[in-house]
């Protein structure tokens, strides 16, 4: 990537030292920018739209519009915008649910930084970024054998 050329950035979560911890982590690396925060799926669709960021960072559970519905929001009015989920949440319907909506991420909050950093940068090219845990849950459920029809 260009020196020049950073990836815009949208930090979304309700808990305040979380967002902030998540912009002080990306405003350090010299390829990401925030250009704003939010604490609400409503919120995040209105920035999203002002301020027209490459990628949303996006917690899953809010009060209010939640982040799959954000996501979906956020995806309809602007496609070139990426979202990835950032969550504590790795079960299939969750994820499932967040890559429906439209996210091309799903990353936890406990990855190590250079993970997250790395997930935003491959979203931000085009690419898709799940945590490895997501990856074996979404391979395990794609591998189980169908369930039998309900019998009559």
């Amino acid at each position: 990537m260009n020196g020049d050329v950073r990836i815009r950035a949208l930090v979304v979560d309700d808990h305040p030292v979380v967002r902030a911890g998540l912009v002080a982590l990306l405003d350090a690396a010299p390829d990401i920018h925030v250009v704003g925060t939010a604490s609400s799926g409503e919120v995040a669709v209105d920035l999203a739209a002002q301020l027209q960021p490459d990628v949303v960072l996006m917690d899953l559970r809010m009060s209010g519009i939640d982040g799959d519905e954000a996501t979906a929001q956020i995806v309809a009015a602007r496609p070139e915008t990426r979202v990835i989920i950032l969550t504590t949440y790795e079960n299939d319907d969750a994820i499932l649910r967040a890559i429906t909506a439209g996210a091309s991420g799903y990353l936890l909050k406990a990855a190590p930084e250079e993970e997250l950093l790395a997930g935003i940068r491959a979203v931000a090219a085009g690419e898709v970024a799940l945590a490895p845990s997501v990856s074996r849950l979404l391979v395990q459920r794609a591998a189980a054998p169908p369930a039998p029809p309900p019998r009559s």
